[in-house]
């Protein structure tokens, strides 16, 4: 496998993404769900993923799913370990918030090196999530394990605390932040309304309304229901 410094930016970008969108869902990842997620036409993306795919980092069946091999998991696993350093670093030295860091990690990582990495793991003691929750792989690769679920797909009555939040959508993160929910937030879920497309929570000592689509990227750990003795 080569090193992370003997791949190119391109490479990298296409390694990383690809395990990312994998982590979010089970659904097969193709050509035109890649080129949606990279932002490029299906064409381009084809003709990188045949690169890929001769390199020895990606397996693809002709019109099937895209999928890393051992060696192009290694090399996407490493990067999204730099990213999401980059991005606590960002937080908790710097300043940032948490809907500023992405884009601003998206570039650092690819300029820093292996050993910066390591120093940046130090610094900030190892830690195991990065500020929107995501877990951050160990220098040997290794995830630590996060038993969450979506909070969309949680029933009336579940109580939970805030454990993850997709950080595709700086906005969203904006509006989630502005309701005054962050990780580590203690929330129950009071009813869901399928047809309005909203679900009623209780947070912050007060009763609030979230779309689904806010619904949908927050992640919650499940704490078990109080029963009276």
């Amino acid at each position: 496998m080569a090193p992370h410094s003997e791949l190119s930016t391109a490479t990298q970008d296409y390694l990383k993404v690809i395990w990312t969108a994998q982590e979010w869902t089970d659904e097969p990842l193709t050509v035109s769900a890649l080129s949606v997620h990279m932002g490029f036409s299906p064409s381009s993306v084809s003709e990188a993923v045949k690169k890929l795919t001769a390199q020895g980092l990606l397996t693809h069946a002709r019109y099937g799913s895209i999928a890393l091999t051992a060696a192009g998991e290694t090399a996407a696993v490493g990067m999204v370990r730099r990213h999401r350093l980059i991005e606590t670093f960002l937080v908790e030295y710097l300043g940032y918030r948490w809907d500023e860091v992405h884009e601003e990690a998206e570039h650092l990582e690819h300029a820093v090196s292996d050993k910066m990495v390591d120093a940046l793991s130090a610094r900030l003691g190892h830690p195991v999530r990065d500020p929107h929750g995501d877990p951050i792989p160990a220098r040997d690769g290794s995830f630590p394990v996060l038993d969450a679920l979506r909070l969309s797909r949680c029933e009336p009555g579940t109580r939970g605390v805030v454990a993850r939040v997709s950080d595709n959508e700086p906005e969203l993160l904006r509006y989630i932040a502005g309701l005054g929910l962050h990780l580590d937030t203690v929330l129950t879920v009071l009813a869901r309304q399928p047809y309005a497309g909203t679900l009623t929570i209780e947070a912050c000592g007060r009763a609030m309304e979230l779309g689904l689509p806010a619904a949908e990227a927050i992640w919650i750990q499940t704490t078990p229901k109080h029963t009276p003795a």
